[in-house]
């Protein structure tokens, strides 16, 4: 019997909620949900296919990586494309920097990057 059903959401914390909803949303151009409940701190929630991405303000979280390098080793996230090229002009575009890797062990692309409160995400396709 198999239990689960799939990743509902990802958290992530930021410092500055305006400035990473210009990254997640003007940059990546991610999807904003309205569905987000006043919990009373700062926050907005994304969606991504059936997941959502919920970015939470909490300045004293333990979980800052204290760099924006990319370490394409350290925790991150993955989201499958389904355009490379499109998400690549769009990086560009903004002047994101990223680790491109279209052949590497896996079958299949990987592009990552940081946000600018350095959680990475890895996009695949």
């Amino acid at each position: 019997m198999v239990m689960y059903q799939g990743i509902h959401h990802v958290s992530l914390l930021v410092t500055d909620i305006e400035r990473a909803k210009c990254f997640y949303g003007e940059v990546l151009g991610f999807e904003e949900s309205s569905e987000r409940p006043d919990f009373g701190f700062p926050g907005a929630w994304y969606q991504i296919g059936e997941t959502q991405l919920h970015l939470i303000v909490h300045k004293d979280g333990k979980t800052f990586r204290g760099t924006t390098e990319i370490d394409t080793r350290d925790g991150h996230f993955a989201v499958r494309v389904k355009d490379m090229e499109a998400l690549l002009e769009r990086l560009e575009k903004h002047e994101v920097e990223y680790v491109n890797k279209p052949t590497n062990k896996t079958p299949w692309h990987q592009v990552y990057v940081s946000d600018p409160d350095g959680n990475l995400i890895e996009f695949n396709r």
